[in-house]
């Protein structure tokens, strides 16, 4: 039985975790808390933290698991550089699967993205639009971040100057090398992911539509589950997937 403990339970995800929880064979949740309350009164009952709250409060929580040698699934978003370094710092020290996107979908769209970069090549223009419900705050969307990190490492480009988030006014031509990133924010939509490779003549386009939260909930919960026992590193969903 892997013992779960869930971080922001009153939040939007944090509720739906508790729901799909109960319908996973060989999982209980052991421990929930939420802004407040503190994970040190919780970390003894549970095998490893779920995190979907914010990513000011991911490090800390890192931290103390570092600290018991608890595993951590990390689902927010939005972490700033610093932020980021000290996360890959203790993943020295525990096991954290740490991914934009928990859905076993978008993780079939990093890899379909992956196979078409290295196929297609840089003769053909990449372009990423993202659209997210009207209250999320970050943009782009860390699974359209992803996206453009997969077709930038699947063409052995350096990412500097490469990313090209939305265009206005008289830009010029469009460069040959350019990620274009574009983010469309309305209404209540859970997440869409469009990657479009075009050149002369063709054009593919690969999407991904979320149509409920469930879907991220059921891949969080299943990389908690995959999590325990492994060794120290930083893993990722496509890791979980066995898609590497």
């Amino acid at each position: 039985m892997t013992r779960i403990i869930i971080a922001g339970c009153k939040g939007r995800m944090g509720q739906i975790l508790l729901r799909c929880a109960g319908a996973v064979p060989g999982l209980a949740v052991t421990g929930q808390f939420d802004q407040g309350q503190d994970l040190r009164d919780f970390i003894a009952v549970g095998d490893v933290v779920v995190d979907f709250t914010f990513h000011e409060a991911t490090v800390p929580m890192a931290r103390l698991c570092a600290e018991h040698k608890k595993p951590m699934v990390i689902g927010a978003t939005g972490h700033t550089e610093t932020e980021q370094k000290e996360l890959k710092r203790l993943s020295s020290q525990i096991p954290l699967v740490w991914s934009a996107n928990f859905s076993t979908g978008v993780n079939t769209l990093f890899w379909l993205t992956r196979k078409a970069a290295e196929i297609l090549g840089p003769g053909f223009d990449a372009e990423i639009v993202e659209m997210h419900h009207r209250m999320k705050k970050d943009a782009p969307s860390g699974t359209a971040k992803t996206l453009a990190q997969i077709i930038l490492a699947a063409r052995g480009q350096d990412p500097s100057g490469l990313l090209r988030h939305g265009r206005e006014g008289l830009v010029g031509e469009r460069t040959g090398p350019e990620i274009g990133i574009h983010s469309l924010r309305g209404g209540d939509v859970v997440g869409d992911h469009t990657v479009v490779f075009a050149a002369a003549g063709e054009r593919l386009e690969l999407t991904h539509k979320a149509s409920n939260r469930e879907t991220f909930a059921v891949g969080a919960l299943r990389a908690a589950q995959w999590v325990v026992g492994k060794d120290a590193g930083l893993y990722d969903m496509q890791d979980v997937l066995g898609l590497r």
